[in-house]
């Protein structure tokens, strides 16, 4: 193995190991905000590590010319849909969670225990 393939791996698993985050993040944090932030900020940077990993097994292709223009909508893409979902759940009356939210008889996530 040469240090490209070595190098475009470990993008991959990062991206891997991201989106795995991301995931967990979404089903451990109490709301729709906070749940909403860990796959806005995944969702952009495993894209990133994966088209990188991508990319680097490619070379200098046609394939990589379109894997960087994917990457490049979704840079701009996923940071404005997270904002606009935040925006419109608060318009529409959602309160972010608070700590105070968690009292007696629920546990620090605000769930009745």
């Amino acid at each position: 193995m040469d240090i490209l393939q070595i190098l475009s791996a470990v993008l991959l698993g990062l991206g891997a190991v991201l989106g795995i985050v991301g995931a967990i993040g979404i089903l451990r944090f109490p709301d729709f905000y906070t749940r909403m932030h860990a796959a806005g900020i995944t969702d952009t940077l495993c894209t990133g590590f994966f088209v990188g990993g991508l990319m680097l097994q490619f070379g200098l292709t046609l394939a990589s010319v379109k894997l960087l223009l994917i990457f490049m909508f979704m840079l701009f893409t996923c940071p404005t849909a997270t904002h606009a979902l935040a925006k419109a759940a608060r318009h529409g009356g959602l309160k972010p969670w608070l700590k105070a939210d968690a009292g007696p008889g629920k546990n620090s996530e605000g769930r009745a225990t």
